[in-house]
């Protein structure tokens, strides 16, 4: 199927480049606050124990990254946990995980890496087959592994967007688009509020988007949970 990017860009663009997005940023990871002001615990998703996709770790899921999981307010069931950490799960998961390309863009990637039936749709197929761990506990652990390439998905995000079809394809397209404008503005965001540039485009995108609705979405409720694909239409 293809893949329209403009409507979804458009929508992206307009929450990007509002003023409030830059307030949000620097609300959310900290940066300039007062003394004493609330924070937000996901500020911590990324960098956590030195982050979940450094050499050492990349392609295994550690108990840190389990930790850094629940910094997204989701918590993954203690069988689910020691299988990702001891079990055969793990094992799968490892084995994908060497397939999925680290250290690259989503804008930056092919379409195939993302695709239905590539290695990163696999792994997140993988995780929602087990019991307890839906599609956003799924996303979540994929994006403390691959954060420049798998983003953060979640209800109040996918409400924000109008529940595109296929999630990943879209923002890939979207993001590619016009010679990958929406990437540019992301990484200029993330200057603009001064928060560090081991933060991806991807993860600037998905704070902007939470933070803009996750009051009101939690009020009313707009859009429950439900099943939701990552990858594949």
């Amino acid at each position: 199927m293809l893949h329209d990017p403009q409507p979804l860009a458009n929508r992206l663009h307009s929450l990007i480049a509002s003023a409030k997005a830059d307030e949000d940023l620097r609300r959310y990871f900290g940066i300039g606050q007062p003394s004493g002001a609330a924070f937000f615990t996901g500020r911590r998703f990324e960098h956590l124990a030195g982050g979940g996709d450094r050499p050492a770790v990349d392609n295994i899921v550690t108990a840190d990254d389990l930790i850094a999981v629940q910094t997204l307010s989701v918590m993954i069931p203690a069988q689910g946990a020691l299988d990702l950490l001891e079990g055969r799960l793990g094992v799968q998961l490892s084995e994908l995980l060497h397939e999925i390309p680290n250290h690259i863009d989503m804008a930056d990637a092919d379409a195939s890496d993302l695709a239905p039936g590539s290695p990163a749709d696999a792994a997140w197929h993988l995780l929602t087959d087990q019991p307890g761990i839906g599609w956003v506990t799924a996303g979540k652990i994929l994006a403390r592994k691959r954060p420049r390439l798998l983003p953060v998905y979640d209800q109040v995000v996918r409400c924000v967007l109008g529940r595109p079809t296929s999630f990943w394809l879209d923002l890939h397209s979207a993001l590619r688009a016009s010679d990958r404008a929406l990437h540019h503005e992301l990484l200029a965001l993330r200057r603009s509020a001064k928060v560090p540039e081991t933060v991806s485009a991807l993860r600037i995108c998905d704070v902007v988007l939470w933070m803009r609705h996750h009051v009101e979405h939690r009020a009313s409720n707009c859009i429950g949970p439900g099943h939701q694909s990552a990858g594949s239409d």
